[in-house]
């Protein structure tokens, strides 16, 4: 048994740097009304502020363009597709975090491409018609959406160049030739936009020093740095369906932030902000962990301590409206979004739900629960189990010990765990249905719920005293509040008299 024992002194302040951004597929899925449909989910229970996506600039959203006038061929710039899509966005009450890329076939110098919807990932056949190409975007954003609005929308060049697959060659420097001059451009619509990268992701930090060793040498403008940070280890096997790897243990990823925090402090830049565009456990879209309670016990600890090194870090993705190897070929298939296809909530929806309802004040932290206060003084904590092994008998006792001012309290306990909002258990138990009928997609939503557990608590010497359970890879949000008892308010009132009840 863990006994906590919570300090009366004011706290810190907790920074919900987690819910800033948060990622999706290509910005083309928003053209599909259940993508609009879980975003807006997302937005209402969680509260994300800004959107993440890939493939402004690729094909299928369609605003690059070529014209024959005449003998010349010149740009055409098509925003039909594009303004439908942020339009949505702004209406759901959520900004563009922008990533620039990939390229569009018509400008590219090569046919190299990823994911089955053909992102190309050359460098432009021509700077001067890329440079173009972002005056004449950023331009249109801001003639639409006024330039105090574009203002607040975070600009990033490319996505991943230091891999083979996402950047022809992983060639450096022709990346950072890509971002001067993307950069410039930005800056030449207006000085105030904020520009950023290099977007790579982990096992290459070097590149974060020589990125800003270019633009401290080069006087290229740079207001932000961004980095993606996965913890799973090599495949263990793929299969066509699915890509089963282990995970490394969640502190590494902290570590991965701080790393990274103290590069950028090193630098001539010191107080750039920090933004990690994406981060989940596995980088892969196709496996299983995903849509567990594991997932969303083993980032708990993420979400508590990674604004202490990151002004913010954008979870891959929100939605199973999703595709990178394919359009989604079952209700469950191991894919990155808090929601699975039919708007049903995983486990670490509920993670992400959970800490939105923590307060603003932060009393208590150690690596398994984190204790706060709300403003209107009545204390919300999670606390979380993650098992990392195979097996049922995995519990944690705990008891904290966290000072009131009330001497009357009404405790409410959301449980999520290996037998509580686990559609994907359900969905085994039925069989994995790819295409789940109606009934069965009502029965995964009933499924999806977290179990909700009540009781009324007298205080003992000002301390409100919690004896804990935690099964395996459980998280838990605890909310406790003053009573405003008004039962002698109801004249006559006799419980007694109910039949099978008592007083």
């Amino acid at each position: 048994m863990e006994n906590i024992i919570v300090d009366s002194k004011e706290g810190s302040v907790f920074k919900k740097n987690w819910k800033f951004c948060v990622g999706t597929g290509r910005l083309g899925l928003a053209l599909q009304q259940e993508y609009l449909d879980h975003l807006k989910i997302a937005k209402e229970k969680i509260g994300f502020e800004y959107i993440r996506g890939h493939g402004l600039l690729s094909d299928d959203v369609g605003i690059y363009r070529e014209m024959k006038v005449g003998e010349e061929v010149k740009a055409f710039y098509n925003f039909t597709y594009i303004d439908r899509i942020f339009d949505a966005y702004l209406d759901i009450g959520i900004r563009p975090f922008i990533e620039f890329g990939f390229m569009p076939k018509l400008l590219a110098s090569g046919d190299q491409t990823i994911f089955y919807w053909k992102g190309n990932v050359t460098p432009p056949n021509d700077y001067q018609k890329w440079k173009d190409l972002i005056v004449a975007v950023v331009s249109h954003f801001i003639d639409r959406y006024g330039i105090e609005e574009v203002k607040k929308w975070p600009f990033e060049v490319w996505n991943e160049p230091n891999l083979v697959n996402f950047w022809k060659d992983a060639d450096q420097a022709e990346y950072f030739k890509l971002y001067k001059v993307t950069a410039k451009a930005v800056k030449e619509v207006h000085p105030d936009l904020q520009v950023g990268g290099p977007a790579i992701c982990g096992g290459a930090d070097y590149w974060i020093s020589d990125f800003l060793n270019f633009c401290e040498r080069e006087e290229v403008p740079v207001d932000f740095v961004s980095r993606h940070a996965y913890t799973s280890e090599p495949p263990k096997k793929v299969t066509p369906d699915y890509y089963y790897q282990d995970l490394v243990k969640n502190t590494e990823m902290l570590t991965q932030f701080k790393t990274v925090r103290e590069l950028i402090n090193q630098s001539a830049f010191p107080n750039l902000p920090f933004h990690i565009t994406e981060y989940n456990t596995s980088y892969s879209p196709i496996n299983p962990v995903h849509d567990t309670p594991l997932n969303a016990a083993y980032l708990a600890r993420i979400l508590s301590e990674g604004g202490d090194y990151v002004d913010s870090f954008s979870y891959w993705t929100f939605s199973d409206v999703f595709e990178e190897v394919d359009v989604p070929k079952s209700q469950f298939y191991g894919g990155f979004g808090l929601l699975a296809l039919n708007a049903i909530p995983k486990p670490t929806f509920h993670l992400f739900s959970f800490f939105n309802q923590l307060g603003e004040e932060q009393l208590y932290r150690d690596e398994q629960v984190i204790v706060t206060r709300k403003k209107d003084g009545s204390i919300a904590l999670i606390a979380w189990n993650e098992v990392m092994e195979s097996g049922d008998k995995d519990e944690r006792e705990l008891t904290l010990s966290i000072p009131v001012t009330a001497a009357d309290l009404f405790i409410k306990r959301q449980t999520v765990d290996e037998n509580h909002a686990n559609p994907w258990k359900v969905w085994k138990q039925m069989g994995r249905p790819r295409f789940p009928d109606k009934q069965s997609v009502a029965t995964l939503k009933e499924a999806a719920h977290p179990k909700v557990s009540t009781e009324r608590l007298e205080t003992v010497g000002g301390m409100c005293e919690l004896n804990l359970t935690l099964t395996k890879n459980e998280i838990t949000l605890i909310e406790i509040q003053a009573v405003n008892d008004e039962t002698e308010t109801y004249f006559g009132l006799d419980d007694s008299l109910i039949t099978s009840y008592s007083n």
